[in-house]
Order: C-alpha cells, then sequence, then structure tokens
C-alpha cells in the first residue's frame, strides 16, 4: 500500500483526475443525449434498461482510450525521469512497482466507472423513470466494467511500461476504442477474440430488434459468469507476463 500511495501522491500534478472527470462528462454527455433522443421516438423503451445499454455501448468507444491515457500517465513517470536505476539503488523491486501502477490505475478507472453508475441512477430521477434505481442491474454493470478492465489495464501497462515512447500505447488505445464500438457488428467467433469487446459483451443488458423495434433485453446472469471467470483468468495471464517481462528488462 506504501507503493500504491506514492504512486497516487506522484499524480498530484498531473492533473489525471481533472482529465478523467472531463472525458466522462463528454461520454455522460453523449450517452444521456443519445437516450433522450431514442426515449422521445419510442416512449415505450424509457427505462433503466435503455439507459445502461446506450452507457455500455459508450463505454466501447470511450473507455479503452480513457484506460490508455490513464495507465500511460501512470507508467510515463518513470520513463520520462529515468528514476528506473533510482528506484532499484533503493531496493524497490520491479514487480512491486509493476503491481502498485496496476493497483493505482485500477482504482483511478474504478472510480470512473462508479461515477458512471451514480450518473445513471440520477438521469434516471430526472426524467422519471416509474420504476425504482436497480441496484442488482447497476452492480452487474459495475461487475461487468471492472472485470474487463482488469484485461484491458493488463495490456496497456504492459505496453506502456515496454516502450518509452507512449505513442504505441496510446495508439493501442484508439484501436480498442474502434473494436469497442464495432464490437456487435462482429461475427461471434471473432468478436471473442477482442478484450474491447466485452465492455458490450458483459453488460448485464443488450438489444435486439423485433418488427423494426429496439428492445432490450436482460441478460441471464448464468450465461455470462462463464465468461467473466474466463476474462478474469486472461487478465490475470497478461497482467503475469507483463510483469515478469518487464521485471526482467534491462534498465
Amino acid at each position: 500500500m506504501g507503493l500504491v500511495g506514492l504512486e497516487l501522491y506522484k499524480l498530484r500534478r498531473k492533473r489525471l483526475f481533472l482529465m478523467v472527470i472531463l472525458f466522462l462528462a463528454v461520454e455522460i454527455g453523449w450517452a444521456f443525449s443519445a437516450t433522450s433522443i431514442s426515449i422521445s421516438r419510442n416512449p415505450g423503451s424509457a427505462g433503466w434498461e435503455a439507459l445502461i445499454a446506450m452507457m455500455s455501448s459508450m463505454n466501447g468507444l470511450f473507455l479503452p482510450i480513457l484506460t490508455a491515457v490513464c495507465v500511460s500517465r501512470i507508467c510515463d513517470m518513470e520513463h520520462k525521469g529515468n528514476t528506473w536505476k533510482l528506484l532499484l539503488t533503493l531496493s524497490v523491486r520491479r514487480g512491486a512497482l509493476y503491481a502498485a501502477k496496476y493497483v493505482t490505475a485500477s482504482l483511478v478507472v474504478s472510480l470512473a466507472c462508479l461515477i458512471q453508475a451514480v450518473a445513471i441512477a440520477g438521469f434516471g430521477f430526472m426524467k422519471g423513470f416509474e420504476q425504482p434505481v436497480p441496484v442488482l442491474l447497476l452492480l452487474r454493470f459495475l461487475l461487468g466494467l471492472v472485470i474487463t478492465n482488469t484485461g484491458v489495464i493488463a495490456l496497456q501497462q504492459w505496453a506502456s511500461m515496454t516502450a518509452k515512447n507512449q505513442a504505441f500505447a496510446l495508439a493501442l488505445g484508439m484501436v480498442g476504442g474502434f473494436v469497442g464500438v464495432a464490437a456487435d457488428l462482429f461475427p461471434q467467433g471473432i468478436r471473442r477474440i477482442f478484450i474491447w469487446s466485452y465492455y458490450t459483451g458483459l453488460s448485464p443488458v443488450t438489444q435486439s430488434y423485433a418488427s423494426a423495434h429496439i428492445q432490450f433485453v436482460v441478460r441471464d446472469m448464468g450465461s455470462l459468469l462463464p465468461v467473466m471467470v474466463a476474462l478474469t483468468a486472461v487478465g490475470m495471464v497478461v497482467y503475469l507476463a507483463g510483469s515478469v517481462y518487464v521485471s526482467r528488462q534491462e534498465t
């Protein structure tokens, strides 16, 4: 926890949290605007399911990019300041520092996801949804985001810690954003390959089209559980592979 606190302390002048808030403001505003238009055109679709599905779709575009930026800002401090040798002199193991940066990035991105859930509840109140706040659906929404983020953060951190030039890591995040927003158009076999596709793939609500109308369907938790377990395992493998690789790199 000492190293995590140090990482958070080093972020104090990075304006990272301000950037996260501004990024979320754009995403949430876009999602709420699209949902309002959808409700105005189809009053029967007014409800929490439509709102959660829309936010999940927006996350496929925005969260890979936001995660790439957050991880890059957290990891580039050692590259720019060339502090690797200093940290090693102080007997700080690379593996421990790698873990601290991973936890820090996870905390920042998880905070962004929590803000989304609170915003969803607030928007529902403002729109006067008849149903009460679906706490269980929101918890499942957050769980899907956290599990997807474990793998995305691990992949981004591996890229950011390996290359001194952060352009590659940021480009990877942009590719992830494109894949995330277009993933539902891919064949199922191809979609499963890309980790960014699970921002919508693990959403508790999905869209279906019947008689030229959009219907929002709540997914069964049992059908998503094996995917969640598998994706968590993938995230752990990517994290361990990145940690071992960076630990063996020459300073």
